[in-house]
């Protein structure tokens, strides 16, 4: 059955769409401001954790909206509208992941009090070095791969819908996103992801269905994607069919839109150029390893809960959820190649120009083409809502944990006498700089990326992760481990994986139908995945063979920071020692800070006008509850939030046989060539 292609449809906003996305953004400010008057945001837990006071519900659609940000729709749907259903294995792979990071990582970061992941690895590992190394890694990795990703992903949409200039679209989107999130700290997070989370599946599986019964469902998915081809792939193929002649420029770019034979194959052979299922398997999980498990923007949301039980319901509910993106975005992002066979299809550097500016391929514009070619008025603003909802969560999501990893581990360090409305103004002045560093970053992203957006983020973390996620791992199985092995199995890590990366500037990726002026070394032709299971490996055999032969660690540094230890009840001596150099700060330093306080409070109630008055709440900078000085007995708290009733133990478990089960089946169905 043939499909009517919308190629030449005017793809535009109107005046009902505006509205319906006005409506929306009223609704997530009242949730923001409604979460900023009932969470406590004075201090550093409250702002930056919650309180450690939420239920699973929430947290678990938090896990879910902070990694399903506009970059999903734009990249997912992109690259399945590029090279068919392989993309979605990074799904099925985060829902079985979700559950070690709820099973095996948090018990352990809950036990030793963490808030940060730099701050585990000074438990873990004594000294400063490697928190601040990791700290500074990871700052850098929230500029290449997350926020600039996100402002560039979000702004395409915006561009592609009302015909903005790029850059006034980034500027609207942060304006909105800084609204909520630069006041309201993770408990306002946390609210809007919610009510975000349900906008999004509910208009994400809406669009799913009208698109897949545009195309006669996955049957006519199967046969009309197989020849979506741009015209100037259809005359290279009727030429070579019929023997014809054809001008140089079709043969030398007609091939470039003929779609995949292994489109509708997830894990393919494993020397495939996309998804070599070896590589995926073992090379691309020890990444996706650092985001689910090791990334302070998932772990943050999980630690906000109130116990254990509601941490694991949380992973078990966004792993669930992580089944859906396979169907409503990447299935779509193939239905929108078929419509828009010239246009997200384009094969020649020339169409690709005029389309959407990017010579190397237009599919990044697959999902915002698909909305605006086939929702209905009022539908389009409200799926736009539902693109900006995605970005919105996304940064939020990044900007408060980045702030945090920056106030906690780097600016305690360089201030440790710091306040508490020091570390808040802190807080919010590094996500402005941030920002700022992003949007500087989006034109060489734009320059990497080529035509797939979401492969250009995998490839980055590739390079960049597998040493952070072996040192996590080593660290939390192996006691043995030291600071000296952990360090420099990390630095030697991000070494090899440094020099990939700057080779891979050096030699830009070829057009399809292009030529390579000079030959790249093998280093750079080896898949990516197969290069982050090296970066993977090595970091393991340094650390490893680094600490049997230096000195081992004494043996409270492994109280409650690995798996086989976080239920131990001791009192660790680096707390008693942190405890007594706070009572002496506090002895020194309190009369004069209470009288300060005192004088200040008066003059702030009495002399303050009421607009700084009003800037001071809008900020949360008036809270009067100061942050709790943890002592060293405060962890018999902490494992008390960890001891689980035996009949919800039994269910959370069978609940994880099922997702497991559910996990290995997808990877398994959608393999098998049919």
């Amino acid at each position: 059955m043939a499909v009517e292609t919308l190629d030449d449809l005017d793809t535009r906003l109107g005046v009902g769409d505006i509205v319906a996305v006005i409506v929306y953004f009223v609704a997530v400010v009242c949730v923001g401001l409604w979460a900023m008057r009932r969470s406590n945001r004075g201090t550093v837990s409250g702002f930056f954790l919650a309180g450690r006071t939420m239920i699973w519900l929430p947290v678990g659609a938090s896990l879910f909206v902070s990694n399903i940000g506009s970059e999903h729709f734009i990249g997912l749907a992109g690259s399945g509208a590029a090279g068919g259903i392989g993309v979605g294995a990074w799904e099925f792979n985060a829902l079985m992941l979700l559950q070690l990071l709820g099973w095996i990582f948090v018990p352990v970061y809950i036990a030793c009090g963490t808030t940060t992941m730099p701050q585990w690895l000074r438990k873990r590992f004594g000294g400063q070095r490697l928190r601040v190394m990791f700290a500074i890694l990871s700052l850098i990795l929230y500029v290449m791969i997350k926020l600039s990703v996100n402002l560039y992903s979000g702004a395409l949409f915006i561009e592609q819908s009302l015909g903005w200039n790029m850059y006034l679209s980034i500027a609207i989107l942060l304006i909105l996103t800084a609204i909520v999130t630069i006041t309201g700290g993770l408990a306002a997070v946390i609210y809007t992801d919610t009510l975000q989370a349900i906008l999004m599946v509910l208009g994400a599986v809406a669009l799913m269905i009208v698109s897949m019964v545009r195309v006669g469902g996955w049957e006519g998915l199967r046969e009309q994607f197989m020849v979506a081809m741009p015209n100037i792939t259809k005359e290279y193929v009727n030429a070579r069919q019929f023997n014809l002649s054809m001008n140089n420029y079709t043969e030398q770019y007609g091939k470039c839109g003929i779609p995949s034979d292994d489109s509708f194959v997830m894990l393919r052979e494993i020397n495939d150029p996309q998804m070599p299922w070896l590589g995926f398997l073992l090379g691309q999980t020890p990444a996706s390893i650092w985001y689910w498990c090791t990334d302070q923007v998932i772990v943050q949301r999980a630690l906000a809960a109130k116990n254990l039980d509601h941490a694991r319901g949380a992973t078990l509910m966004a792993g669930f959820i992580k089944i859906l993106p396979m169907f409503m975005m990447v299935v779509p992002g193939m239905v929108s190649r078929i419509l828009f066979p010239n246009q997200v299809g384009c094969a020649d550097p020339t169409t690709c120009l005029e389309v959407c500016g990017n010579a190397h391929g237009c599919t990044n514009i697959a999902y915002p083409k698909l909305v605006l070619g086939v929702m209905p008025v009022g539908a389009r603003g409200i799926m736009m809502a539902v693109m900006v909802a995605a970005l919105m969560s996304d940064l939020d999501s990044i900007y408060n944990s980045a702030s945090t990893i920056f106030t906690i581990d780097i600016w305690q360090r360089l201030r440790p006498r710091a306040g508490n409305r020091e570390l808040m103004i802190v807080g919010r002045v590094i996500m402005l700089i941030l920002t700022v560093v992003s949007i500087l970053w989006v034109p060489i992203l734009q320059a990497m990326s080529g035509a797939q957006l979401f492969i250009y983020i995998q490839e980055i973390c590739d390079y960049l992760v597998p040493a952070i996620a072996a040192i996590f791992l080593v660290g939390v199985f192996w006691q043995r481990c030291n600071e000296t092995g952990a360090f420099w199995g990390l630095m030697g890590g991000v070494l090899i994986g440094l020099v990939r990366t700057i080779l891979v500037f050096l030699y830009e990726d070829v057009r399809c139908g292009d030529h390579a002026e000079v030959a790249p070394p093998g280093i750079v032709s080896l898949h990516y995945m197969y290069y982050a299971l090296v970066i993977f490996v090595c970091t393991i055999i340094l650390t490893v063979v680094i600490s049997l032969f230096t000195q081992p660690l004494p043996e409270y540094f492994t109280v409650r920071t690995t798996y086989w230890t976080y239920m131990n009840s001791s009192i660790r001596d680096d707390d008693v020692k942190m405890w007594n150099k706070l009572e002496q700060l506090q002895e020194e330093e309190g009369a004069k800070d209470d009288k300060i306080q005192d004088a200040d409070e008066v003059m702030v109630e009495n002399e303050q006008p009421w607009y700084k008055r009003l800037f001071v709440w809008y900020c949360g900078f008036n809270e009067k509850t100061k942050e709790p000085v943890e002592k060293p007995d405060d962890f018999k708290d902490r494992l008390k939030t960890l001891e689980q009733k035996p009949l919800m133990r039994i269910i959370l478990n069978i609940l994880l046989v099922c997702i497991l089960s559910i996990g290995i089946f997808c990877y398994v169905y959608f393999s098998v060539r049919t």
